[in-house]
């Protein structure tokens, strides 16, 4: 793959690069999360008719399919046009379907799944934001950089906290109304304030031939396997926890939004912990502890663990090994990935993590409309975490260990 350097003297701080690109993450991802903590409101009102809790959780799971899958290609054009462009590009496009949603969507499941389907473009922001960190900062401080870019996913959370309060209380538009707003001032100021790297990497090849050559490298499909365990087990969560604390446990939206909440601040936080780990004694230790925890913890809540007790220790534990383990992905990527591949690279995994997210609210959806249970999907849950921690010791310890070069 040819790829141009374009040398730019700049006085522009590494860390307010950092900053802006974090908001960005956290104002895109609030907007991408906006329709989760209503799905059971939607369910209960009876406004758009008779739902089942699979409908509930294909409503909720669309968008983050759209915003994984979308990472593909809009990684791919952050190699080529930089951060600079993409960040305000796709925070502006973004107001649209929250605009749409707000006026034409809220009275109709339909409209309703039209509107996250394009909501989900949000969730790309996180492509675009992996590379242009990457590029302002060494590789021995690249592990926490993108671990402080990644604790935006925190925007979920802003979500989780406002969106019901302000559907209920101040009116249905208003949180769309607030989301679009904040996304317009974002996006101007990013165009303001947002530089790509010096000598930043620009690749001249298409995008199909960078398409197919990132996804033959083995670290690609390797770190998409781990991220859609980790982050995808993170978004799963996020988008489904109201749904399953007000059905499993009997909490009311509000009260389940705001454990939601907690869940997320603490996957927050860890992700830059990962990530300063990772640099500290490598990304292979971190992820194995991760999926360690993450196996145990999902077992335990399988039993449906009360949640005054032990049920809210294993979810919250579960949320910082999960947190850990997107951070430490994204260190390990960064550590043996050529610079002009990151986003492509990024898109690709990030695309995985995503799917990661889709696939379990649906499957838990069918199983407890069958088996009025949770379990099933939980014990799944922890099979799978297991099975990725054999992977970290064996398959992805190695390509580590040769920088990412083995096939």
């Amino acid at each position: 793959m040819v790829i141009e350097t374009r040398e730019r003297s700049t006085t522009t701080s590494p860390v307010v690069m950092l900053v802006m690109a974090t908001l960005g993450f956290a104002v895109n991802f609030w907007a991408w999360a906006l329709i989760s903590p209503l799905g059971p409101m939607f369910r209960d009102s009876g406004t758009l008719g008779s739902l089942s809790e699979s409908d509930v959780a294909l409503l909720v799971a669309v968008p983050v399919l759209v915003g994984s899958l979308g990472r593909i290609i809009v990684g791919a054009l952050t190699d080529r046009f930089g951060g600079r462009v993409m960040f305000p590009l796709i925070s502006a496009v973004t107001i649209i379907p929250i605009l749409f949603i707000a006026f034409v969507a809220l009275d109709s499941y339909v409209l309703l799944l039209v509107g996250g389907f394009f909501l989900g473009i949000a969730g790309t922001a996180f492509a675009v934001g992996v590379p242009f960190v990457n590029a302002w900062f060494p590789p021995e401080r690249r592990g926490l950089a993108i671990g402080v870019f990644g604790a935006g996913m925190g925007g979920t959370a802003i979500s989780a906290l406002t969106t019901v309060k302000l559907f209920t209380n101040v009116g249905e538009k208003s949180p769309f109304l607030i989301t679009a707003g904040v996304l317009a001032i974002y996006a101007a100021a990013a165009w303001l304030v947002l530089e790509d790297a010096p000598g930043r990497a620009v690749p001249t090849t298409s995008l199909a031939a960078r398409l197919n050559a990132n996804a033959r490298l083995s670290i690609t499909w390797q770190a998409c396997i781990l991220y859609a365990v980790a982050f995808g087990g993170y978004v799963a969560f996020s988008v489904y926890l109201p749904a399953y604390l007000k059905t499993a446990h009997g909490l009311t939206p509000a009260d389940a939004a705001n454990r939601m909440a907690g869940f997320v601040v603490v996957a927050v936080l860890m992700r830059p912990v990962g990530g300063w780990l990772s640099d500290k004694f490598g990304s292979i230790p971190v992820l194995s502890a991760g999926y360690g925890v993450v196996a145990v913890c999902a077992a335990i809540s399988a039993g449906t663990p009360p949640l005054d007790g032990i049920g809210t220790v294993a979810f919250l534990t579960m949320a910082a090994a999960l947190g850990s383990g997107s951070g430490a992905t994204f260190a390990l990527i960064a550590q043996v990935t050529d610079p002009g591949r990151v986003g492509g690279v990024t898109g690709l995994v990030g695309a995985a993590g995503g799917l990661g997210g889709f696939v379990p609210p649906l499957i838990m959806g069918y199983v407890y409309g069958r088996t009025d249970s949770y379990a099933i999907g939980l014990i799944l849950l922890s099979v799978t975490a297991a099975l990725t921690l054999v992977l970290t010791l064996t398959v992805v310890r190695r390509t580590a260990a040769t920088g990412g070069t083995n096939a």
